[in-house]
């Protein structure tokens, strides 16, 4: 008689808690990606819920590659999210949270260069798009891993299909340097086909 060996997939929360270096980094990068979900949502482009659920995921496994190596840790959180699966989510849905987490850094989603990516389908490919840019900007918001903004809100100028991010940073005072956040808005651009700018609130 055989003896089966039934293999649980790891929790989201297993893995962070496992292989994830900087927890308050990682959590502070998931909170600014659920304000900009909502925010998204509520003034510009609606999304279901779930893909809420696949962005909280990969915001906090965005880092967990670190525990193999600092360079290339995007592709290494992606291997790590999709080799045994994550709990509660199915194959597909694994590969979509694992690209999200590869594109918060390096090069940008690309189907005939990038394996996994590729094997999505066109929806799931330009799903990946979206929650990746939002995911990508919060990480650049995050520059120093700190705790800086307190609040983010978005004003839609539909005619010039412009998207405004106010920030609102914890100290006014010392506001936070946000060159990397600008440099790192490319993919939430192209995912959402629109312009952006980032200014503080004053």
């Amino acid at each position: 008689m055989l003896n089966l060996i039934l293999i649980m997939k790891p929790t989201v929360d297993e893995l962070f808690n496992k292989y994830s270096k900087d927890k308050q980094h990682a959590k502070e990068v998931t909170k600014l990606s659920l304000i900009i979900f909502d925010e998204v949502c509520k003034k510009f482009f609606e999304m279901p819920q779930i893909e809420k659920e696949y962005l909280k995921s990969a915001a906090l496994l965005h880092d967990i590659g670190y525990y193999i190596e600092a360079k290339s840790h995007n592709k290494h959180s992606m291997e790590m999210i999709i080799k045994d699966g994550l709990q509660g989510f199915d194959e597909r849905e694994a590969k979509i949270i694992g690209c999200i987490a590869r594109y918060h850094r390096g090069s940008l989603p690309d189907k005939r260069e990038h394996e996994i990516y590729g094997s999505l389908d066109k929806k799931d490919r330009k799903m990946v798009k979206r929650l990746g840019g939002i995911l990508k900007l919060s990480d650049g918001l995050c520059k120093d891993h700190e705790n800086t903004f307190s609040n983010i809100e978005l004003t839609y100028d539909e005619k010039h299909d412009i998207i405004t991010f106010m920030l609102y940073p914890k100290n006014s005072a010392n506001k936070p340097d946000i060159k990397t956040a600008i440099r790192k808005r490319d993919l939430f651009e192209i995912g959402f086909k629109c312009q952006s700018v980032l200014i503080f609130n004053e």
